[in-house]
Formats: C-alpha cells, structure tokens, sequence
C-alpha cells in the first residue's frame, strides 16, 4: 500500500474534515462537479418512492457499528432501506463484536458479510491488515451525487485508494428547555456558552427551581465518553485525550468538571438518550448526540432549542462523526453491497436518514425546505458549531479496532473514580494513563486530531 507520511496526513485531516463539517453540516456541500445531479434538489421523498428501477441485488448481510438503539434499527429496515431492489439482512453490533466478526470471517475464509457500516476510525485497522475491497471504481460513478473532496480523501485512509464510500455524518450538542434559557448568566450568549458559563447556568437553574436539571448520558449505554474525548479534553487541552490525557491542564478540566457535575442530576448515572428525560421534564439543559436528542425537538419543536457544544480554555472542542460503507475482501455478493451502496447514496435515502435518524446527508443533496421544525433546529446548531471561530475538531479514535470498548473504559472508569468517588485527580490520572497506554501500544494507534502526529503508537505525555 502505498502511504503518506503520518504527519502530513493527520494535518491533512484536521483541515479536510473542518472544512467538510462546514461545507456540508447543512447540505451546503460544494459538489464534486459543476453541478450536482437533477435529484439532488428534488423535493424528499419516501426512500422507496422516486427509486430508480434495478436488478435485483440479492440478498446482502448489512453489518453495522451504527443504528443499534432498536427504534434506529428499526427505522433503518422498515424506511430507508425498504425500497432497495434486494434483501438486506441489517445487523448492528457493539464495535467488539463487531470487529471480531470482520476479522474472524476472514480468516476462516468463510465470509458472510458483504457490506459493512462503521465510522472513519473502524476502518484503519481493517485496511491496514488487508481486510477491505478497494473501492475505487464505485467511488468514481458516485461523485456526481456531490460528495465534499475532503471525504473523498479521507476515505483513503492515507492510501492511494478508496476503501470506503461516505454513508453520512452527526455530531453531539446541547439541548435546552426555553424555560432554562431566562436564568443564563449575565452577558452569556446561548451559541457561545463556555463551561464555566454553564455551571453558571445550571446552579441559577437549580437556584431557582430548587432541582438540579442539567443532564449528561452517563447511563451504561450512555455516549458519555464522547464527552470527555472530544468536548472536555480538547476544549481543556487541547488534545485527543490522549497525550494531553494526565496534563496539568487535565487536571484543571477534571476539578472544574466536579464543580460541574455538582449541577447535574442524580439521575443522569442512569440516563442514556437524554430526549427522554428533556420530554420528561426531568432536565432542562442536556448534552447528547443529536441523534439522541432529535425526538425532544421532533415532537416539541416550539419547547426547545439546540446549541453548540461549550467551549474552555482551549477552544470550543467538538467531535464530527463521519460514517461510510465497506465492503469485505471475499465478499460473497459484491454486486449487492455495490448497489445497496448506490441505493442509500440516492438524495432520497441521504434526506429519509437525515428524517428518520438525524444523521446528516454527506452528498451534495439540497436539505429540503419541508423538513420538519426540529431537523431543521437541528441544521441550524450543527452549522452555528462548526462555524464557530474557536471550533476545535476533535476525531474519533482511529486505529483501536477491537481495543476501542477498552479505550472508552479508561475514561468512564477515570469518571467514576474521580468524580462519583472523589478519588484524587492527579493519582487517577497517573493509575488510568499506565492502563491507556497499554490499550493504544497493543491496538499500535497512532495518534490522530488534534493531538500531533506520531511515529508508532501514540504517547501519554
């Protein structure tokens, strides 16, 4: 395989994956082509309506880290995947199981997989052991949907060749009853809020209500280690979490976040998609992936509103989630997983998944005017977050594979000890970074943005 330079590819990512974040958060997207295709700015239509006739594609086994909440998964089979011209056998696992089935398939030589569906960090390592089609012809007939340049280049993976095609991207944000909204702090702006400000903002809530109604998804299934690696660490550290991971600036972040915490409610240990507490009344303020919180704003459009992510001392630390399709050397319907790759880049399916699952469209479709209140509050706050002069992206962790469950543990566990169990900060940090390098030596990551780039694995500073 041919190979960049580590160095030139990590800088290349921080600005490619900007720049895509902001030409495309909203379908903005510039196209690969003068124009994009006729469709693109059609009116949205149900997945199946408006589909062009084709061959039956047979049946394909569909797996997925993506779309494993059952309503997701549901939405998945029953809408957006329902007009395809085939059978489609969707599957969404944990990232282990995951994993282990790519990997094990492959060297039984009994694959059964034909498409896989993951973000841009779980496939590094399936390309760098060889486990992945090129997908470079594919890619070509598929530019004239309008996919942003800097996707395309991602989906590289530093090769010379496409590995996977982009399916669709998200990201995480806050979310707040318009009732919260009279206690912001003085002088606060709700679309620049800073940490501190909304500590501020939570103890005012809680001041006047007498209840603790910020929120955070720290339940089993919860995102809550999104938080720490790509909002609180970046915006304190200015890093991934992982070379900055026991830094005095951490330290900083990790006491400050105690102060934070003190805000939260007790419940949020239990909570894991926080629009069911926002519709509950048991929080008002609330961070969460956007897909996660589309249902408060689906369904009480005109009681919510959606904000960027706060920013510290560092910058405004955010995580864009990009998505794409693989497909499995060995596959036993490449056919198939081609033309359900092609089905679900149509501007018909990009728009129902953006209607039904609240990921955004990574092509160059127009966001139809029609769309409902809440996806279009949606819209407006990931474009204000990426916009945003002190953005600072933050990647998913690239390079883990199987190791990637052990490196979110890290974080929650460091959680745990420090702020549930008032351990102390610095003796945390220097037991959990001896367990953090160990996963990133054994998984041999290197690092990615916007911790600097690394010859071999990434190091715990």
């Amino acid at each position: 395989m041919a190979s960049r330079s580590p160095v030139s590819f990590a800088r290349l990512l921080v600005v490619l994956l900007t720049l895509a974040i902001v030409a495309s958060a909203c379908g903005t997207a510039a196209p690969t082509t003068p124009a994009a295709s006729p469709a693109a700015n059609a009116p949205a239509a149900s997945p199946a309506a408006n589909a062009p006739a084709a061959a039956n594609g047979g049946s394909v086994v569909f797996l997925s880290t993506q779309f494993k909440p059952i309503e997701e998964a549901e939405r998945m089979r029953g809408t957006i995947l329902s007009g395809f011209a085939g059978q489609v056998e969707f599957l969404p696992e944990d990232g282990g199981p995951f994993n282990d089935r790519v990997r094990a398939e492959a060297q039984a030589n009994n694959v059964t997989v034909s498409l896989i569906g993951g973000l841009h960090g779980d496939f590094a390592p399936f390309a760098r052991d060889g486990l992945l089609e090129d997908v470079t012809p594919l890619l070509e007939r598929l530019k004239s949907q309008g996919y942003p340049e800097s996707f395309i280049e991602l989906s590289k993976l530093g090769s010379d060749q496409h590995y996977y095609v982009p399916w669709m991207q998200g990201t995480y944000l806050l979310a707040a009853n318009k009732k919260a909204l009279q206690y912001l702090p003085a002088g606060a702006d709700a679309n620049t809020l800073t940490y501190s400000q909304l500590r501020e903002w939570a103890a005012a809530v809680n001041q006047a209500t007498g209840q603790k109604l910020l929120g955070f998804p720290a339940g089993p299934k919860g995102l809550m280690h999104r938080f720490f690696q790509g909002y609180l660490y970046p915006s304190y550290t200015g890093s991934a979490g992982v070379v900055g991971f026991k830094s005095p600036e951490a330290v900083q972040m990790w006491t400050e976040f105690q102060q934070l915490w003190a805000e939260a409610n007790p419940q949020s240990t239990a909570y894991e998609f926080m629009q069911e507490p926002l519709l509950s009344g048991e929080v008002w303020i609330a961070w969460d992936n956007a897909a996660r919180l589309i249902n408060a704003v689906r369904e009480r459009p005109d009681e919510f509103v959606l904000l960027p992510a706060p920013a510290g001392p560092k910058g405004r630390g955010y995580m864009p989630v990009l998505a794409g399709l693989a497909i499995p050397k060995g596959a036993p319907n490449r056919a198939g997983a081609e033309q359900l790759i092609e089905y679900l880049a149509q501007p018909q399916q990009q728009i129902a998944t953006l209607r039904e699952n609240a990921f955004f469209p990574v092509t160059g479709v127009a966001i139809p005017q029609d769309l409902p209140a809440g996806i279009r509050l949606q819209a407006d706050a990931v474009k204000l977050q990426a916009n945003a002069p002190d953005a600072l992206v933050s990647l998913l962790p690239v390079g883990l594979g199987a190791k990637g469950g052990e490196f979110n543990k890290v974080y929650l566990d460091t959680f745990t000890q420090i702020v549930l169990n008032n351990q102390p900060v610095e003796a945390v940090l220097n037991q959990q970074a001896a367990i953090l390098q160990q996963i990133i030596n054994d998984a041999k990551a290197s690092c990615w943005p916007p911790d600097p780039a690394s010859e071999g694995p990434c190091q715990v500073k």
